[in-house]
């Protein structure tokens, strides 16, 4: 197993930044076909190169690229598997927030042939950012392979292609574990596994949309954890893979609400993780009885308690309690922080400033300091 004294590390956060307003012109110049693909390129290398200063200033020390070469947290990556066919459709997602609803209309995907990796993704990206990191390890987010499927289901498979589903998961873990393999050949030692599945399927409601779609309501997070490990089973043994647990994140608006109760004992004691992020900032989130089933000194959990979609600086007495809060459960040594999610899931962001964020960065790091001394 990876040195668990230091990654997760106890100051983190997510991955995903907010892009800074010279970026975002530069993608939509492009998309508009007034720059080259060069110069946009030129204009993220930039990016990336400021946005690894900022946080290393800051003294963090999982370092990421904001994200900031994609549209979106997880379809970038997606797309560029073989067999993987964008589409436009009808596809909805209803997001919600303190003001009320908001609807999402994302491009969506469909599996129109036998999946096969024709390249390790994002390999690019990585070696540049690797480049920018001289404190620090270089953090690479990745989505978890279930979200493939979990917006359409099983509908997204074109079942002339993969007429078994099970046959489809096992090219699927095969597809990871040939990426996941050629990372760690770039030398990726942190890799990161966003799935959105684990925390949604606490939610009554999003087993009730599950099963609507074609899948298990009642057994989809085991689906989904067996399909997790098999992606990952082959990773070297320096490699520290962690995985973020998300209710969704969107223009400062989330899909699910509930605690990790419903999935906790297993996706805490099976799923063939070394730490995760979980979301505390507000009580949508739970209570922390859940870390309850977290195995006593072997893994970690970083809290997500500053919240990436409000701006509202938290206070270090608030942060603090909450953190003795969870330690009932846990031992305060088995614990991290971070904000909840990340601050641009898609590359609109939420509603806070550069500043804003910045300023709930440096916060996990001084309290990490003054929590754990390190």
């Amino acid at each position: 197993m990876p040195d668990q004294q230091t990654v997760p590390f106890r100051a983190e956060h997510v991955g995903s930044l907010l892009r800074p307003n010279p970026l975002l012109a530069a993608r939509e110049e492009a998309r508009s076909g007034r720059i080259s693909a060069a110069e946009l390129k030129a204009a993220e290398d930039d990016a990336v190169r400021a946005v690894a200063r900022m946080q290393q200033e800051l003294g963090l020390r999982g370092i990421t690229d904001g994200e900031f070469r994609r549209g979106s947290w997880h379809m970038d990556f997606l797309y560029q598997f073989g067999g993987v066919t964008k589409q436009q459709d009808s596809l909805t997602i209803r997001f919600h927030n303190d003001q009320g609803d908001i609807e999402f209309q994302p491009a969506s995907l469909r599996v129109t042939g036998r999946l096969t990796l024709d390249k390790v993704i994002f390999a690019d990206e990585f070696k540049f950012l690797q480049s920018c990191v001289t404190t620090g390890v270089p953090k690479l987010t990745i989505p978890s392979p279930s979200m493939m499927t979990y917006r359409g289901g099983n509908d997204v498979i074109d079942r002339a292609v993969y007429p078994d589903v099970e046959e489809f998961r096992n090219d699927l873990a095969r597809v990871y574990r040939e990426e996941i393999a050629g990372l760690a050949a770039l030398g990726c030692n942190y890799l990161q596994i966003d799935d959105t599945s684990f925390a949604y399927l606490n939610d009554p409601g999003q087993r009730a949309y599950v099963a609507e779609h074609g899948g298990d309501k009642d057994h989809q997070h085991l689906i989904n954890l067996r399909l997790f490990n098999a992606a990952v089973r082959d990773r070297p043994a320096g490699m520290t893979i962690c995985v973020h647990m998300c209710r969704g994140n969107h223009r400062s608006s989330w899909v699910a609400s509930g605690g990790y109760d419903y999935v906790a004992d297993a996706v805490f004691n099976q799923l063939d993780a070394d730490g995760y992020f979980l979301e505390y900032d507000d009580q949508r989130s739970g209570s922390f009885e859940a870390l309850r089933f977290l195995p006593k000194g072997k893994k970690r959990v970083v809290l997500g308690i500053l919240s990436s979609k409000r701006a509202a600086l938290e206070t270090k007495d608030f942060v603090r309690r909450r953190v003795d809060e969870a330690a009932k459960y846990v031992a305060l040594d088995q614990l991290c922080l971070s904000p909840q999610c990340g601050f641009a899931s898609t590359e609109l962001g939420n509603a806070l400033t550069l500043q804003e964020q910045n300023a709930k960065l440096q916060l996990v790091v001084e309290l990490a300091q003054d929590i754990w001394r390190t």
